[in-house]
């Protein structure tokens, strides 16, 4: 049973942020420190992504594990009021995030999701710096093509002749 009134549920749920989220802000402060730079909620890539990194061809999405299902995790508990209403909500969610992560994807786009438990104090650490890895390493495999350059022929038809 619920404890609030409905009136007094509803302002409680109408107040969560969706934008500027603590689990948000920590990523960020991070990735700034440690150098990485970004824009926020871009409009012209679906699902505005939390995080836009446009130098590692990757978005960031931070979600809370509640308002998008995150499977085995102790904090996605579904209420026991309106089951029905959550469950279609948190479905709609899961359906629409799957649906952004294609469109990013068939852009060219990394899709990186960081989930609110793993920002937990004991694991912070090694979840960020998993994160910068990640990173690092997908601007190494898109920027490690070799160019190879090569004289044209009269050119090195003279480089061979000695000088006189």
């Amino acid at each position: 049973m619920d404890k609030l009134t409905k009136e007094q549920r509803h302002r409680c749920m109408a107040s969560i942020r969706g934008k500027g989220t603590k689990p948000e802000i920590l990523v960020r402060k991070y990735l700034f420190s440690r150098g990485f730079r970004y824009r926020l909620n871009h409009p012209r890539l679906p699902g505005h992504p939390d995080i836009v990194l446009r130098k590692y061809r990757s978005v960031v999405f931070v979600n809370g594990c509640f308002w998008h299902g995150h499977e085995g995790c102790k904090y996605y508990v579904l209420p026991k009021t309106n089951v029905e209403f959550w469950k279609a909500k948190i479905e709609r969610n899961r359906n629409r995030d799957l649906e952004e992560q294609r469109k990013l994807a068939e852009m060219g786009w990394h899709c990186i999701t960081v989930w609110e438990c793993q920002l937990k104090p004991s694991v912070r650490e090694k979840t960020l710096e998993a994160l910068a890895f990640t990173l690092n390493r997908i601007y190494l495999e898109d920027h490690s093509v070799v160019k190879c350059y090569k004289l044209p022929e009269e050119e090195s038809a003279m480089a061979a002749e000695p000088e006189r």
